[in-house]
């Protein structure tokens, strides 16, 4: 979407609306802030009248011990007022500071689960550095927003109404004269926030924009390397960044202009209340303590509306990092849970694909009716040209994707109706290019079975064969492994894989192609691991190597979306020109016609 049509879509009520579901989550603390908010600001208003009262005192009378005992009393007076405000600055404070780190717990909580419950089609077309930027801009935005009305727009707004009731008291003029500039100055504010907020959401979203791409430039860090394409991604990353410098001098530029003229406005209402002051002192209408209780409060006002413009501005680059989240929110789910789904029960372990299509888009099919039965405790082998949808359906039977058309089953339970949590629960997947988290590799092998005790995962790594090399390491099963397990090799990755399957012994196992990272000798050590592994296990295996599926109880050759072909090695190997027969050719036949 362009960032001119982003900018269009706001979601200022979204934002709030979530905000204040989650602020109503903690009344008590909510009610002391905002008590607290306006003990202080009574406190604030109420305070400057006896220094009026003070000052009177001191220049229309001579000195005198009873005037003595007056001044102090009203001194005695404002200094209580002043100390029961500091006690209502700090309920107010306390209350802010436990609200605000809870919700922004509950919040980053929201985010990430939400976030995570999203299908794997939408993180695979999105930038992860994107996607983290806006789960933690929408929970620091929170403290921004919610500060900028218990802070400033509710205290300003009392601290508005108290001063123009008090002046009018005085004189209607100087009270309706505050009243106008205080509207005047207030409309103002919100007008130029707004013309201004459509080049700070352009800002975020480039903002966002380099972010995503800087954190893809340093996770293929060494794919750059290998391509001598340093200078190419620079040029790339220079014009993001071109696009954010640009983006962000329009949104300097424009507040710029506005404080221009916020400064002009603010001088020549000033200088008019100011006049309006003397002339009315001038005819007897107020004292010389009026006309300081008319520059405290007048002061005292105008710098908390020209803290609105600073803080309106805040806020509406709070609104934009907090809308891209709610875009996210407001994005439903692709793979979702029926509604009355039950957990997955599995006995036996049958699969039946029934009828089965599927296709990114309606001129991009992937599989079409396809029928596929698997026996309880079959090992069956899917083979087939690239593109031909073997990693489809495995990625269906984990409703990765959904279906377009037909029903899968296991153990007769169709999955569209069971918990996702459920059905992912009862199959292991060793995939082919195995990622590990930035963990120990105790923590990486547990991860199937995060109660498993520490032999337990020692004797899962044995059956990998990875308990020697991670026994040679210094920290042992307390390495570390680094991002996406960059600091092992990727057969060492792949055995670490394989050991967590192994712990989690689910009743249905996928393997994609597990040994194509494995040298020849760490292949050979792991076909023992794979077998004991694979025993007592409804098997489904994704091959290229076709060597490693030979003693497959069942070979499943598909080609175009749609199951070509199916039998033993032996017996598919004897269909002269068959699909399978010219894969095997090509991988072994004719490496040995040449010897």
């Amino acid at each position: 979407m362009p960032t001119e049509e982003r900018a269009k879509k706001i979601k200022v009520k979204a934002v709030i609306a979530r905000y204040y579901r989650a602020l109503l989550v903690y009344p008590w603390l909510l009610i002391f802030a905002i008590v607290g908010a306006a003990g202080l600001e009574a406190s604030n208003v109420i305070a400057p009248l006896y220094m009026r009262q003070f000052i009177n005192l001191l220049a229309g009378s001579e000195p005198s011990q009873a005037l003595m005992v007056t001044l102090f009393s009203t001194l005695g007076i404002f200094a209580l007022v002043n100390f029961i405000s500091w006690i209502f600055q700090r309920v107010r404070m306390s209350a802010i500071s436990l609200l605000e780190s809870r919700v922004m717990r509950d919040l980053s909580n929201q985010a990430f689960a939400y976030m995570l419950g999203h299908s794997h089609d939408f993180f695979i077309s999105n930038f992860a550095g994107t996607l983290t930027r806006r789960v933690n801009r929408y929970a620091r935005a929170f403290e921004q927003v919610f500060d900028s009305f218990i802070l400033t727009f509710f205290p300003t707004a009392l601290f508005a109404i108290g001063t123009i009731i008090v002046l009018s008291l005085q004189s209607a003029l100087l009270g309706v004269g505050l009243l106008v500039w205080t509207a005047g100055f207030f409309v103002l504010q919100v007008f130029m926030t707004r013309w201004r907020q459509v080049y700070k959401v352009i800002r975020s979203a480039e903002d966002s924009k380099v972010t995503g791409i800087l954190s893809d430039t340093i996770g293929n860090q060494l794919t750059i390397t290998l391509f001598a394409s340093k200078g190419q991604e620079q040029r790339f990353f220079g014009d993001a960044i071109e696009r954010w410098m640009q983006a962000n001098l329009k949104s300097w530029n424009a507040d710029n202009l506005i404080y221009s003229i916020q400064g002009i406005f603010a001088i020549v209402s000033e200088v008019g209340l100011l006049a309006a002051g003397v002339y009315l002192w001038s005819k007897g209408a107020l004292t010389v303590g009026d006309f300081v209780l008319i520059q405290v409060y007048v002061l005292g006002l105008m710098n908390r509306i020209w803290d609105i413009g600073h803080t309106m501005r805040r806020l509406s680059d709070s609104m934009s990092d907090a809308s891209e989240m709610v875009h996210i929110f407001e994005t439903p789910h692709e793979i979702i849970d029926a509604r009355a789904a039950k957990p997955l029960v599995v006995t036996a372990g049958s699969i039946d694909f029934k009828d089965v299509s599927f296709g990114f888009n309606e001129s991009r099919s992937i599989l079409s009716n396809l029928d596929l039965s698997i026996a309880p405790g079959e090992k069956v082998a899917l083979v087939g040209p690239s593109g031909a949808g073997k990693s489809t359906i495995t990625k269906l039977l984990l409703r990765l994707y959904d279906a377009t058309a037909g029903t899968i089953r296991v153990d007769g339970q169709d999955i569209s109706l069971v918990t996702q949590e459920s059905l992912r629960s009862n199959i292991s997947f060793v995939p082919q290019e195995p990622v590990l988290f930035h963990r120990t590799l105790r923590e990486n092998i547990s991860y199937g079975k995060p109660d498993a005790s520490l032999e337990e995962v020692i004797e899962a790594a044995k059956k990998a064969h990875c308990h020697e090399f991670i026994n040679a390491l210094p920290d042992k099963y307390e390495t570390y492994v680094g991002e996406r397990g960059v600091k092992l090799s990727g057969g060492e990755r792949q055995r670490v894989a394989i050991a967590r399957a192994i712990l989690k012994n689910a009743p249905v196992l996928v393997l994609d192609e597990a040994t194509s990272s494995l040298d020849s000798e760490s292949e050979a050590l792991i076909q023992d691991a794979l077998l004991v592994l694979m025993q007592g296990k409804t098997v489904i295996v994704i091959a290229h190597r076709l060597s490693t599926i030979m003693h497959m109880d069942r070979i499943v050759v598909i080609e175009n979306g749609q199951i070509a072909a199916e039998g033993t090695h032996d017996g598919l190997l004897s269909e002269e020109n068959s699909l399978y027969a010219k894969l095997w050719n090509i991988q072994a036949g004719g490496f040995m016609s040449d010897d």
